[in-house]
């Protein structure tokens, strides 16, 4: 299987617009329609519209819950969007004969049986995106959406990827940033990190230090082994900058086969092989990567993590080695 280059940076366009994708703007009645209509491409992860009506007796005996609320507005909210036809035919994207525009349709396909699959999650002061990125042969299509009713489709060439992937994780221009207390490279034992982080949660700040030292000597800042007496105040600082955070799950999936025929039922989403997992952090500076490992000590192997500093360009090559595993 071939492996995905994202760390090289790809050669210039020819011309202007050669390295421009293509992006539509599309609500999740027209993305419906489109799948329907180019196939029956299957999207799995866009979930079905919730359903209004239904109530369970608690909540006839109680009232509404916020989850039931919420659902109701989302529910009014795609109710009240456009006919998908309509709309998409106005904007030339459904011919006479309805159907949709090859690119969109070609789009859509790649969605659906893509070989390499990138699932992105980010939040950001409680405002959540989520996107889909599927890369198949030369191509690229992505998907995004903040708020589950429109929706960004975007198809590029895959040596515009890493352009893609950074757009994604590039924080709002109004997002206050100001310095860290953490250094650039902070390396520390999973175990401490763990623990100290659920004992901050719960308001035992108390407990940091004596969690810290039974780690002694074994946090590193820059490289450099910091002093027992920093640590605590370094676990705090990583625990009350935390604003925000980005998950990206990668997987593999394997060709779905194809011997020409079409028995009228439906394909099953191909199973992925393997899921590897980028995690980043914001914090007051901006993103953080955090890259598990595990280190040789006193004969034993020790779970570490290192929170390295980091730009929205670098998750291409922070994602790499992780498309590297899945697609070997």
């Amino acid at each position: 299987m071939p492996t995905v280059d994202l760390s090289t940076p790809p050669p210039p366009p020819d011309h202007l617009l050669a390295g421009l994708p293509r992006r539509l703007s599309v609500t999740l009645p027209e993305l419906r329609l489109v799948a329907e209509r180019s196939g029956g491409a299957p999207l799995p992860f866009l979930a079905p519209a919730p359903d209004a009506g239904r109530s369970s007796g608690l909540e006839s005996r109680l009232g509404p819950s916020r989850g039931s609320g919420d659902d109701a507005a989302y529910a009014a909210a795609l109710a009240g969007l456009h006919d998908p036809i309509d709309s998409l035919t106005r904007r030339g994207l459904l011919d006479q004969w309805g159907e949709p525009d090859p690119g969109l349709a070609g789009a859509v396909g790649l969605l659906a049986t893509p070989r390499v699959a990138v699932d992105l999650d980010l939040n950001i002061g409680g405002a959540q995106l989520r996107a889909w990125h599927r890369q198949g042969r030369a191509a690229v299509a992505t998907l995004a959406t903040a708020d589950g009713l429109v929706f960004e489709l975007a198809w590029f060439a895959t040596a515009q990827w890493p352009g893609e992937l950074a757009r994604v994780a590039a924080l709002p221009a109004e997002l206050p940033r100001r310095t860290s207390a953490l250094p650039a490279v902070l390396d520390l034992p999973y175990e401490l990190l763990d623990a100290s982080g659920e004992a901050l949660r719960a308001g035992r700040a108390d407990v940091v230090p004596v969690l810290a030292g039974h780690h002694s000597g074994r946090v590193l800042a820059d490289g450099t082994t910091l002093p027992d007496a920093q640590v605590p105040g370094l676990l705090g600082a990583l625990q009350q900058e935390s604003r925000g955070r980005l998950r990206a799950l990668v997987a593999d999936l394997p060709a779905s086969p194809d011997d020409g025929t079409d028995d009228g039922t439906d394909q099953a989403p191909p199973v992925p092989d393997t899921v590897g997992v980028t995690s980043w952090l914001l914090l007051a500076d901006g993103w953080h990567a955090l890259r598990p490992h595990v280190d040789d000590h006193d004969g034993r192997q020790e779970g570490r993590v290192e929170v390295r500093r980091v730009e929205p360009a670098d998750l291409a090559t922070s994602l790499a080695p992780v498309l590297a595993e899945v697609s070997r």
